[in-house]
């Protein structure tokens, strides 16, 4: 039987800073109606209740664009559907029959470009400034830039398309220091298992003595919160209940930070 999870989405209450942008077009000759801004902010208060804040909105003849602030429980998926299904259903209710192309986008967007992220988590050894140069070298074994994964690229599906790259930090409970090479070899291995197994691709990742950084591509189906905790709750699980030097290796709960924070490319 598999074990109750210990991190859930009461328990834990992520750091984030989330922005996603979805843009929409009309089909064909279709073209949007001059009173689209108004239905835009007359729908604001329902996504709120899906999680879902309109910053900024565009409306033109063959393009909607809206910049969002969003809660970590929310996929990219059901915010694709819930931002043109609501358009969908208050065009109706007014006889105004816009039909939307396939070809709607979602990106997660912020103030950092992918190359700049990137660059931070293959950083994070120089950082640290460890006074043993011997311990720095063997944590340089524990950073990863996969050449194959490149974040740039959209995940196409029949909804849409979607570039949906997170930053996601995992820290020990405590600040707990693991110097053992073993146990960050494990987590470094088990990080990339339960990547592959969720749909997750990782561009690049860096276990450090405290915690854990990943920059990747999200399964367009999970949140940001879904990912997090799947990793908290897996790392725990897979690395058994007796960790380094007999403790548990365990998360702060309140220090799973995310951020879907570049867009830019």
């Amino acid at each position: 039987m598999e074990p109750a999870p210990l991190y859930n989405g009461r328990n834990v209450e992520p750091a984030y800073q989330l922005r996603y942008d979805w843009t929409g077009w009309a089909s064909g000759e279709a073209r949007f109606p001059g009173a689209t801004g108004e239905i835009v902010a007359n729908l604001r208060e329902a996504w709120e209740t899906d999680g879902i804040r309109v910053l900024e909105s565009a409306c033109l003849d063959k393009r909607v664009q809206l910049l969002c602030s969003v809660k970590p429980h929310v996929a990219p998926t059901l915010f694709v559907a819930r931002v043109k299904g609501r358009l969908e259903h208050a065009f109706r209710g007014l006889d105004l029959e816009v039909p939307f192309s396939r070809k709607l986008a979602m990106r997660s967007i912020g103030d950092n470009s992918r190359a700049e992220v990137e660059q931070y988590v293959l950083n994070q050894v120089g950082k640290e400034r460890l006074a043993d140069p011997r311990f720095e070298e063997t944590l340089r074994q524990f950073t990863i830039a996969d050449p194959t994964v490149d974040l740039s690229a959209a995940t196409q599906t029949r909804s849409g398309r979607y570039w949906y790259n997170l930053h996601v930090v995992l820290v020990t409970e405590e600040r707990f220091r693991i110097a053992d090479a073993v146990w960050l070899g494990r987590i470094r291995d088990q990080s990339l298992r339960i990547a592959q197994k969720r749909g997750h691709a990782i561009s690049r990742l860096s276990v450090m003595p405290d915690h854990l950084h990943l920059a990747l591509r999200g399964n367009v189906e999970q949140s940001p919160q879904e990912i997090a905790l799947a990793f908290q709750n897996n790392l725990r699980i897979r690395l058994g209940s007796v960790g380094c030097g007999g403790r548990p290796i365990t998360w702060a709960p309140l220090a799973s930070m995310i951020w879907g924070r570049y867009g830019r490319q």
